[in-house]
């Protein structure tokens, strides 16, 4: 490895990684199945809580989820649930002072 190899290498590990965008401090209750559907993992798309792509650019992808059956599920809006894609109550720990959404969005 050259030397500007070597120090965009190391640029590359100082960046911060793109930050999660909290869509909405509370869970996406939706109908859906049967069949797939893109879970948005950044909390940028403008169709929550499903991907539009506006994580292009970013480090984040959606999440496949397939769903046989219809019905009723809980989808989480902060983003930062333990269980994804669904709602596991994190949104209710968050503190204040972290970046995002409102509920109800």
């Amino acid at each position: 490895m050259n030397a500007r190899s070597e120090a965009e290498a190391s640029l590359k590990e100082d960046v911060m990684p793109d930050p999660i965008v909290i869509a909405q401090r509370g869970p996406y209750v939706v109908d859906v199945g049967p069949g797939t559907v893109y879970w948005c993992r950044c909390g940028r798309s403008k169709t929550q809580p499903f991907c539009d792509g506006s994580h292009t650019g970013t480090d984040f992808s959606p999440m496949e989820v397939t769903v046989a059956e219809r019905k009723q599920v809980a989808f989480c809006g902060c983003k930062h649930t333990k269980t994804p894609p669904f709602c596991d109550g994190t949104h209710s720990r968050l503190s204040v002072t972290e970046k995002g959404g409102s509920g109800g969005r």
